[in-house]
């Protein structure tokens, strides 16, 4: 992707995501899903708007792996359709946000690396949908180590920042630092040089939140893992429910990190996975709740300004949730798990 030059065409775009959203998946649709095996929901989807993947990619594969690589295709395939209708400063704030398909990518990579994952099972989880070309991304699947990765990076808003998490990583063996070396990376190049009118001022709102999300579920995770790192350290400039210092001292009691978050703006919308956490100890609902939370207000902020980038925005966030709902029916099928189980991994609003 590059910044393309022009008029901005908000109505245009909008009016097209408005309607690509309406036709997505809802409730009532994955409730028929999770009580189908992986054949059947992918000849379900091929009588949906994933026609065209599955038809292409049924030769070649079949149950969950045909679900997932014609999903992926899908998503990067509607992308590339938003980023096609853009023009001028709107096309510079949609391709920057779409870059997180290229730090997703990079970490899985990673992951899969350091979990010693086939790179057939690695890439298919990988999303082609952000910056990186085809080429790039096959170098990463290549790179054989995660040394390698940072080489394959070197030049890339990941590169530098990674290249600085290695020793890190090396020391303590947990992939914390490195993860969080290419979300940092990816916020600061998504809040740098953002030119603020009234509708990107909303825009900056949602950021803002997102940013906070992704540091109290990192702070929770840091509080749980019992490792020795300081959370000060992995902090993400950007929010405002914490500075660096009181992200560093609350995770040091989980308790009082909750009633944080608990006591703040977020509160409301979080209380009932706020809850879970207290008492069974699992952050699968938390980060369940901030994903639906995130979409709520990236959902308002669209009405409210419904000729800006938060509409598209939100449309982003729904065809994520809409493959990430598919993939963990198919998945749960195929593993033998209960339709009540997977619903409950279900992120729904």
């Amino acid at each position: 992707m590059s910044t393309a030059s022009g008029t901005s065409n908000p109505e245009y775009v909008v009016a097209r995501v408005r309607a690509r959203k309406a036709s997505l998946f809802g409730d009532d649709d994955y409730r028929k899903l999770v009580r189908m095996g992986p054949a059947e929901i992918a000849r379900q989807m091929e009588e949906s708007t994933y026609e065209d993947e599955i038809n292409a990619l049924g030769a070649r594969y079949s149950g969950v792996d045909l679900v997932e690589y014609a999903l992926n295709r899908d998503l990067a395939g509607q992308f590339d359709d938003v980023l096609g209708w853009t023009e001028g400063r709107l096309y510079d704030l949609i391709a920057r946000y779409l870059r997180k398909f290229d730090a997703w990518n990079v970490k899985t990579v990673i992951r899969g690396l350091y979990s010693n994952v086939d790179r057939e099972t690695v890439e298919a989880d990988l999303i082609r949908a952000g910056e990186f070309s085809d080429r790039q991304v096959d170098r990463l699947l290549n790179a054989g180590s995660i040394e390698g990765v940072v080489e394959v990076l070197d030049g890339t808003l990941y590169g530098g920042p990674l290249a600085d998490a290695l020793e890190e990583y090396e020391d303590a063996g947990v992939l914390v630092p490195l993860e969080n070396a290419v979300d940092r990376a990816y916020y600061e190049q998504l809040l740098a040089n953002l030119v603020v009118d009234e509708a990107t001022e909303m825009y900056r709102e949602f950021l803002t939140a997102e940013i906070d999300f992704r540091n109290a579920r990192n702070g929770l995770r840091l509080a749980r893992s019992g490792a020795d790192l300081d959370p000060a350290a992995y902090y993400i400039d950007g929010g405002r429910l914490f500075s660096a210092s009181e992200l560093s001292a609350l995770s040091e009691s989980r308790d009082e990190l909750l009633a944080r978050i608990r006591d703040s703006v977020y509160g409301d919308q979080l209380d009932n996975a706020l809850t879970v956490v207290e008492e069974t100890e699992s952050l699968i609902g938390f980060e369940r709740a901030l994903e639906t939370a995130l979409q709520s207000y990236a959902d308002r902020l669209g009405v409210v300004h419904p000729l800006s980038v938060t509409p598209v925005v939100s449309y982003i966030l729904a065809k994520e949730r809409e493959v990430d709902n598919i993939r963990a029916i198919a998945r749960g099928r195929e593993a033998g798990l209960s339709p009540e189980r997977i619903e409950a991994e279900l992120v729904v609003l």
